[in-house]
């Protein structure tokens, strides 16, 4: 019997004691609301002006390059003190001059057989003469007279050898002339490939040369970048892309330097494997050859970045990249400090900014740092970037 009554004394003691610890328990501390501003970064933006920009890059390369080779066959006599690589020449200057002795024989050759051409032809303009006032002397028309009777054939000939003669000494002219290697332009050397007293023949290459009047860059662009340049494919609207100026920006000797260029032209194709469009910018006098003092010389082959300068657009927001909220919204504070969303659209974009022009109205005060849930209406403690609020 005992031992069937003590579980449900146990069990009954245990509500019992459960019961005053209930009614025993301290009250609960009452904590203060926290506070349900939410602290955000804003900025003030407003309408504005803004020239579009583009950025590309690329790589310095001659706007005329020309791999000299010989026209005839010779020793290499001279070459000149500036024909090295790396040397540079005007145009008409003297680079190479080759054994000239064989064209001279032939130039004094060719001058005899013209003077024995002209000899041959004055003989037989007297025999033709003579020929004819013989024939005159019959009595009979002239135009009755045999060919052969006044040596029309033999005449027609003798002038003929006058013109070979002729060609002859042109010839020789070129070939003796040809001994002597010119510049064809003002530039520099970029490789040398013969030296004195080697023989060449006709086609050897003996350098390779390039004009350093003008440089070109090929600039990379996407169909974006063309549109912010305001390009397309009108011969007029090509005409008018020559007013884009491209500032460029590059190393020398470990040292920032800029340069100023502009574009001249599309190459009109779209390259395969990049699928984008090349334009190009051209520079001129890229080594300084002027020596101006403001000025660092852009050598061949360096690699420099490039801004160019689109169009201009009017009444656009500029608004920060990371102020654009999901599905084209900007968080806004309004007059009584409360967040509102506005959708937005925006007509061009960069590495910086979205330029809005659908959706803001008037100045506008934006958040720009991050939030988590955002709810129209919630309470909000900006602090403005551009005047920050200094701490004690």
């Amino acid at each position: 019997m005992k031992t069937k009554i003590l579980p449900l004394i146990i069990i009954t003691a245990a509500f019992l004691i459960a019961g005053l610890m209930s009614l025993l328990k301290p009250d609960a501390l009452a904590l203060e609301s926290p506070n349900r501003e939410v602290a955000v970064t804003t900025k003030v933006i407003d309408k504005s002006q803004i020239q579009l920009k583009v950025k590309s890059q690329g790589t310095v390369q001659p706007r005329t390059r020309t791999m000299l080779v010989s026209e005839v066959s010779g020793i290499v006599m001279t070459v000149a003190p500036q024909f090295v690589v790396g040397g540079t020449f005007n145009k008409g200057d003297v680079l190479i001059k080759l054994d000239s002795a064989d064209y001279k024989v032939a130039k004094q050759r060719a001058d005899a057989q013209l003077n024995s051409a002209k000899a041959q032809l004055l003989s037989e303009q007297a025999r033709s003469s003579q020929a004819q006032k013989e024939w005159e002397m019959t009595g009979r028309p002239l135009a009755e007279a045999p060919v052969l009777a006044l040596r029309t054939p033999f005449l027609a000939e003798a002038e003929s050898r006058l013109l070979q003669a002729q060609a002859e000494v042109r010839q020789a002219e070129l070939k003796l002339k040809r001994t002597v290697i010119r510049a064809p332009y003002a530039g520099m050397v970029s490789s040398k490939q013969v030296d004195v007293g080697q023989y060449v023949t006709i086609g050897t290459r003996l350098g390779e040369t390039f004009a350093i009047d003008f440089a070109e860059i090929r600039l990379p662009m996407t169909g974006k970048d063309l549109l912010k340049l305001g390009w397309n494919t009108d011969p007029e609207n090509q005409q008018a892309l020559t007013k884009n100026k491209v500032q460029l920006q590059g190393m020398v000797n470990g040292k920032t330097a800029t340069w100023q260029a502009e574009l001249v032209r599309s190459e009109g194709t779209i390259e395969q494997s990049s699928r984008a469009q090349y334009l190009v910018a051209q520079i001129s006098d890229p080594y300084n050859i002027e020596r101006r003092a403001d000025r660092m010389p852009l050598l061949i082959g360096s690699f420099v970045q490039a801004l160019v300068l689109g169009k201009t657009i009017n009444d656009v927001y500029p608004l920060p990249r990371n102020a654009l909220r999901p599905n084209n919204r900007v968080a806004t504070v309004d007059g009584d400090q409360r967040l509102k969303l506005v959708a937005v659209d925006y007509l061009f974009e960069d590495r910086s900014n979205y330029y809005i022009n659908k959706g803001l109205q008037g100045e506008v005060e934006i958040v720009t740092s991050g939030m988590g849930i955002m709810v129209n209406g919630m309470k909000l403690k900006p602090f403005n970037s551009e005047n920050p609020v200094k701490l004690p």
